[in-house]
Parts: C-alpha cells; structure tokens; sequence
C-alpha cells in the first residue's frame, strides 16, 4: 500500500493540511498542563541549540574535505589554462554502452578529427571552460549579456574558500581572471556570511544555517571597459529660450558583473522590495556556484549535469501528475479555483534572507541536491 503514489500523495496532503490549523485544544487545558507544555518547549529551544552545534560541525567537516578536493580542482584549472597537458593515461575515459562505436566509425571519427586540427591553430587548453558553464545553466545564462562574453573568455577558474576555524560562518566565491583588456584585478570575490544559531526572539524558526548578507568586490575597469555602465544621450528643451541641447548621461547598464556590486543590507534589515528579489537571487545563485557548479564544473560543460538535473526535476515534480488531475477533474468536491490556489501559494517566494531549508539538503546530501524553485521551503 505504501508504494501507492497516490495514497502517499494523499497522506502528504493531510500532513500538509495539520500545519497552521489549532484545534483550540491547547486553550482548554488546565492551568498546570499548560505549565508543563511550557517544559517541553524549554527543551525544544535546548534541541535547537544543539542543532546549531551540529551544523557548525558540518562546516567544519566541509572545510576539512575541501582542502582534500583542492588539489584536484588545481589541476583542473592547469588543464583547462594550458599550465598542464595531461598524459594520454589521463585522458582515457570509457564511454557508455551507447556512446561505444565500431571499429570503422572509430577511425572515420579519428580522421575526421585530424582533418579539423589540420585546419585550424592547435588550442591551448580547453578554450572558453567556463563561459560554457555559464551559457549551459539557466540561472547563469539568463545573467548574462553579449558584451559580458569577450570578459568572460578570461575567467580561468573559480574557488570556493571557507572562513577559517574559529571565525563566523562564511564562505568566499573567487573569480580567477587572466591578464585582460577590461581590468586590472587578477581574482574578483564575493563573499556570503552565514548565521546558525537560533533566534532568541523565534527559536523555533531556526531550520539550519542561512545566509544573512553578502558583499562583493571594487572593479578597477579600464577606461571605456566597464560594463556595468552605459552612455545615454538625451534632448533637453530650454523652457525660457526654447533651445535644444543634447545631455550625455551615465547610467547602470545589464551585466553579470554586477553580481559584484550587491545591495547592502542595512542593520535593521529592511529592503525595498526590488533590492530584496535582487539579494534572493544573488544568495541562490552564490549557494548554487559553490555547491554544484564549482565542484561539477566538467559536467556542466559537457552538459551532463545539466541532463542529471532535469531527471531529477522531472521526478520530483512530475511523476504521476497526470493521474492526479484525472483524479481531480473526476472528484465532484473538486474546485479549480481551490487547487490554483494551492499550487501558487506552494510556490510563493519566502523572505529573502532564509534559504536555511536549502542549506540544510544539502549540508546533508549535497550530491541529491537540486535546486528548488524557491529559496526554502
């Protein structure tokens, strides 16, 4: 029976359906039960303290394989820059079943591969690495804009750094750059602060670490190379003499590279609500660099990664949905309306500062972990 989808679907909705509805019961009881209820409330704000414990352990855990992962990573970057050309040994890799060819396919394909490197310059490296990351996921593509591209061919690398043993959560997005025409720095950082502890005032919202801020970096652009800015002209009537005149004027312009000028959060931590969509998305797409792209950035180039995390999605989110609706449309309480507004709500964005829900998968399970919709449950 419990391999039913449709009954799991359905105890799932009566679970969902005990959140936020008080029987009234806890009013009723007695004075001295009450007392007690708050006993074990006391305990629960002990239990999440000691889960803030755990998660700082985590962290402490994911610094110290970090570091074993390093050298890997380093070395992929040497191959990707031309520093390093592997050993044929290396470059062995055995294709899936279907991938396997004949014999004479194998040589067409290796002839007509030489004929290719005949008639083009042999490239160093694996040119244009992570511009094709960026390209082949959504949440990056859609950052991006065609003049950031000629900059983007220089990116050689980027490192995930945590915040040293002892000091508050946090961790540092490092863009390694190649000496460029657009500016002068060499490594471009964002860093992402991070709270776990339970809030004295709502100890029981604690859910594991969230981001809380972010702050990014000074771009020395060259002259005329910065991105981020655009030159408008506009016409100006004098309203006495009735003159026209044109005005030159600089304004922001769409670029990835703004991704290095977040907004600042102020100390009461309110923010209009344009600056809080912009900190949401910038917290996910920080948290997906660190966690998927920089650890898998070869299979997001490839695109397999990418195919992975559409299998994942499409089980997650659409398996059986059609008996659903079928069995909906053939229920006579059923009501659309009741339904559309289920599913909006189920998708209604949450504060912006709490992508804890997100964390926490993937402190646990990083390697299941694909990106939701929104920022936490």
């Amino acid at each position: 029976m419990m391999q039913n989808p449709q009954i799991l679907a359905a105890l799932q909705e009566r679970l969902d359906g005990l959140n936020g509805s008080p029987s009234g019961y806890i009013e009723s009881l007695p004075k001295v039960v009450k007392r007690r209820v708050n006993a074990l409330k006391n305990l629960q704000v002990k239990c999440a303290h000691i889960e803030a414990k755990f998660y700082e352990e985590v962290h402490e855990l994911e610094r110290k394989y970090a570091a074993l992962y390093q050298p890997l990573f380093d070395k992929r970057s040497d191959i990707v820059k031309a520093a390093y050309e592997p050993t044929d040994e290396e470059c062995e890799w055995k294709a899936d079943e279907e991938e396997e060819l004949t014999e004479e396919m194998k040589e067409k394909a290796k002839l007509e591969e030489e004929k290719k490197d005949e008639e083009k310059e042999d490239p160093k490296g694996i040119p244009e690495f992570w511009l094709t990351v960026f390209k082949n996921v959504d949440l990056l593509s859609d950052m991006l804009q065609e003049h950031d591209e000629p900059i983007l061919k220089h990116l050689q690398d980027i490192k995930v750094k945590f915040s040293d043993p002892g000091q508050p959560m946090s961790f540092t997005l490092e863009f390694h750059f190649e000496p460029n025409d657009f500016f002068t720095n060499t490594v471009l950082t964002k860093t992402y602060k991070m709270r776990s502890e339970p809030d004295e005032n709502d100890p029981f919202s604690f859910d594991g670490p969230e981001i809380i801020c972010c702050t990014g970096c000074t771009i020395d652009w060259t002259k005329g190379k910065n991105v981020t800015l655009k030159t408008i002209k506009k016409k100006q009537k004098h309203k006495g003499r009735g003159t026209v005149r044109t005005v030159t004027k600089t304004v922001p312009n769409d670029s990835f590279f703004n991704f290095f000028t977040p907004p600042e959060v102020p100390e009461n931590g309110e923010l209009d609500e344009d600056s809080e969509a912009v900190l949401a998305a910038d917290f996910e797409i920080g948290h997906f660099i660190r966690e998927r792209i920089v650890p898998r950035a070869v299979l997001y180039f490839t695109g397999e990664a990418i195919e992975d995390d559409d299998d994942d999605v499409s089980n997650k989110h659409g398996h059986n949905e059609g008996e659903e609706e079928a069995d909906e449309e053939n229920d006579p309480d059923y009501d659309p309306k009741v339904r559309s507004q289920t599913h909006t709500d189920a998708h209604t964005s949450p504060p912006f500062v709490k992508i804890s829900g997100v964390l926490r998968e993937t402190l646990l399970s990083s390697s299941q972990l694909c990106w939701p919709t929104t920022l936490s449950p």
